[in-house]
């Protein structure tokens, strides 16, 4: 990402996480291969929990 406003959160060889600075926080962009989402902080934050829970069983 080139924009100021735009950073990497974490990448791999085929899927990246970036977030977007808007008047509302940061807007989160999952790049999983041919699907794209775009999460408001909320709805990340809420991602972020169910991943960690999955990740324990």
């Amino acid at each position: 990402m080139t924009n100021e406003q735009n950073d990497v959160v974490s990448e791999t060889d085929n899927l990246i996480i970036w977030r977007s600075k808007e008047d509302i926080g940061y807007l989160y962009h999952l790049e999983l291969g041919t699907i794209s989402l775009h999460l408001l902080p909320e709805e990340w934050e809420e991602l972020v929990v169910l991943i960690s829970q999955a990740n324990k069983s």
